[in-house]
């Protein structure tokens, strides 16, 4: 198990490795670049060519790269120009995470919530009305685009029926108090309860918009899977043997079709991330979406590389705890 921890964290390093050299050369590619980002339209030949020189973009491209690296290992990824300008980018990354955070977890339990167990459900009526009408709405899951499901939501349950907020994250007259900055979880510690209810209204149409896509692939991916396992030899011996449906059904479908599932689960991770840009966007939810999204439009390449790096690492570390519980759920990916 160790040798196979060490294999994938030596994974890990190389693909940060490569996206650092990727995103150094994309953002320095892009039009404009970063010093008529920081000068705007009064800047002048005489004032670009003075600050080119201040943050070192005449040096030869490699010498740029080495002091990229140092710089982002030391946390250092420049000054924000647009999101919150003045402030250091990687301010920018911890104050927006924790939103994105309990956007996607919500996101995800919703998705898994409905998927494996509908998954499950039909596969057991394989070509009833059941298995069939799921398949369909998992296609139409997949099919609509998050912001445009993200905007009917907030059409019809926020401004027709004005049953939920149509923005934000808090009503503006909550008077909580934010410790972690994952508002339903500080109204929980702080035992606010008036700010966990508001703050669960806030995250239940961005949510369930995010979830959809997971929520797809997951049933899909858990239906294949139960539909194999359920035709496989040790199955069908454990019901010659008499043992009652609830143990088969635990100890050996789920428990076999939940590898591929777990798997799946990881990957889902980074959809998520990238729908939350479109998601946060439509609700005003100020996760690291919406600054990802002010960041492209303002040209804020120190929020761009932060958000980039940062979503990437999390992105890895997430897949590597997959891998880990995926080789402890079967011992065969070890080898």
């Amino acid at each position: 198990m160790l040798r196979f921890i060490v294999r994938r964290l030596l994974q890990a390093v190389v693909a940060l490795f490569v996206l650092s050299i990727l995103l150094f050369a994309w953002l320095r590619s892009l039009p404009g670049g970063v010093v008529s980002a920081l000068l705007g339209e009064r800047g002048t030949p005489e004032s670009a060519a003075r600050l080119r020189e201040q943050l070192g973009l005449d040096d030869p491209i490699f010498v740029q790269y080495w002091r990229f690296i140092v710089k982002a290992v030391q946390g250092d990824f420049g000054i924000s120009n647009g999101v919150y300008r003045g402030q250091p980018a990687l301010d920018v990354f911890i104050q927006r995470f924790p939103a994105t955070i309990e956007l996607s977890f919500f996101a995800l339990l919703i998705a898994l919530t409905f998927a494996i167990p509908l998954g499950y459900a039909a596969a057991r009526r394989r070509g009833g009305p059941l298995d069939t009408g799921s398949v369909v709405f998992s296609l139409v899951g997949v099919a609509v685009p998050v912001f445009f499901l993200a905007y009917v939501l907030k059409y019809v349950f926020a401004v027709q029926l004005g049953w939920l907020p149509p923005s934000g994250r808090q009503s503006v007259g909550i008077d909580a108090t934010h410790i972690t900055n994952m508002y339903v979880l500080d109204g929980v510690l702080t035992r606010e309860w008036d700010a966990v209810w508001d703050a669960l209204r806030h995250l239940v149409l961005p949510a369930i918009a995010l979830s959809s896509i997971p929520f797809a692939v997951t049933f899909r991916i858990t239906r294949a899977a139960v539909i194999d396992v359920m035709d496989e030899d040790y199955v069908r011996t454990a019901r010659a043997k008499g043992l009652t449906s609830s143990v088969i059904r635990t100890r050996h479908i789920m428990r076999n079709a939940l590898i591929p599932v777990v798997t799946i689960v990881g990957l889902q991770v980074g959809a998520l991330l990238g729908g939350a840009i479109l998601t946060e966007k439509v609700f005003a939810f100020q996760g690291i979406g919406q600054a990802f999204a002010i960041g492209f439009e303002q040209r804020d390449y120190p929020v761009l590389q932060v958000l980039i790096i940062m979503s990437a690492f999390i992105y890895i570390i997430v897949n590597l705890l997959v891998d880990i519980a995926y080789a402890v759920i079967d011992p065969r990916v070890r080898t």
